[in-house]
This record gives structure tokens, C-alpha cells and sequence, in this order.
């Protein structure tokens, strides 16, 4: 079992809202490794950060990555940072993934002040372009595919890879 395809990207890619999509066209189901980890801890990554520190947020996701690439035959997106960690980087060979693409801008309009993501919480604008920055190079290492968001829809992005994984398959 392994999923369909596994989405990876920055904050503000649009993996959830292009996942939701992309699954719904395939007819499969969606799973968010964050959700995953939400439910493990009881509690909201935000709360997990706080309560427990990054660290601890980052063994939780590495083990609900690990479960889900072997567990999950839908479409599944990964936390922005889960490809930062070798385990998960390695547990990744061999899946269809794909990197929603998204530039500062773009990334910053869609995010926001980052309610709700911890590692923006202190000057969004300059984290968010550290993170790209930083996570920009490892996310073209996993990635089979490359899919650029920016100035698009997530219909439309939904559309270029359910037209894709078609190709894959033919």
C-alpha cells in the first residue's frame, strides 16, 4: 500500500487545498500528516509548540509520515518541514512526490500573518522567506514533479496534476 501521490511544499503551496481537490478526482481519500499528528498530541501543533517545544513536534511528525507512507493508499500532503528530516526524506524513495511550488509573494499572501503556524509567529514575512530559502533545495531533491502554484487556482493546480498522474498511468 503507498499512496497515489504525496504533496510537499512550503506554508502557503496550497497542499490541503490542492490535495483535497486532486483526491476528490481520483476518487480516493486526503490525508494531512499534520491533522495526523493533531490527533496523536490531543491538541493543536500551535499547543504541541508551546507545551512540548519544536523538537517533540518533529519526532511526532517524523512518525506520522513513516505511517502514512505505509498505511495510506490516497492522496497525502506533508507539514511544510517533514522533508527537513533525513528519516522521512529517505521513507520517501520510491512514492510519486510532488512540490507545489510557491514563491514569497504568493506565499505570504496566502498565509498570511501565520495564525496558526508557530514558526511564523515572530516576522512572518522574513521566516517564511528563510523557510523557502532553506527548504526550497530538499523539497526538488524528494520531488518527482514539480507543479508551480504561484498566480493559480488550486482548481488549477488540481487539474495540471490529476492531468499528470492520467499521463503516469497511460
Amino acid at each position: 500500500m503507498a499512496p497515489v501521490c504525496v504533496l510537499v511544499g512550503a506554508p502557503g503551496a496550497g497542499k490541503t487545498s490542492t490535495g483535497l481537490l486532486v483526491a476528490k478526482g481520483l476518487g480516493v481519500d486526503f490525508r494531512d500528516t499534520d491533522s495526523d499528528i493533531e490527533a496523536t498530541a490531543g491538541k493543536s501543533i500551535p499547543e504541541i509548540f508551546i507545551d512540548e517545544g519544536e523538537a517533540y513536534f518533529r519526532t511526532l511528525e517524523r512518525a506520522a509520515v513513516a505511517a502514512a507512507l505505509a498505511s495510506f493508499d490516497g492522496v497525502l500532503a506533508l507539514g511544510g518541514g517533514a522533508v527537513m528530516a533525513e528519516e522521512s526524506r529517505a521513507a520517501l524513495a520510491g512514492h510519486r512526490v510532488i512540490h507545489l511550488s510557491v514563491e514569497l509573494s504568493d506565499a505570504v499572501r496566502r498565509v498570511g500573518l501565520g495564525s496558526g503556524r508557530p514558526l511564523l509567529a515572530i516576522n512572518p514575512r522574513a521566516t517564511l522567506k528563510h523557510l523557502l530559502d532553506l527548504r526550497r533545495p530538499v523539497y526538488d531533491e524528494v520531488a518527482t514533479w514539480t507543479v508551480v502554484t504561484d498566480g493559480r487556482t488550486p482548481e488549477q493546480v488540481a487539474d495540471e496534476i490529476l492531468a499528470g498522474l492520467a499521463g503516469d498511468a497511460g
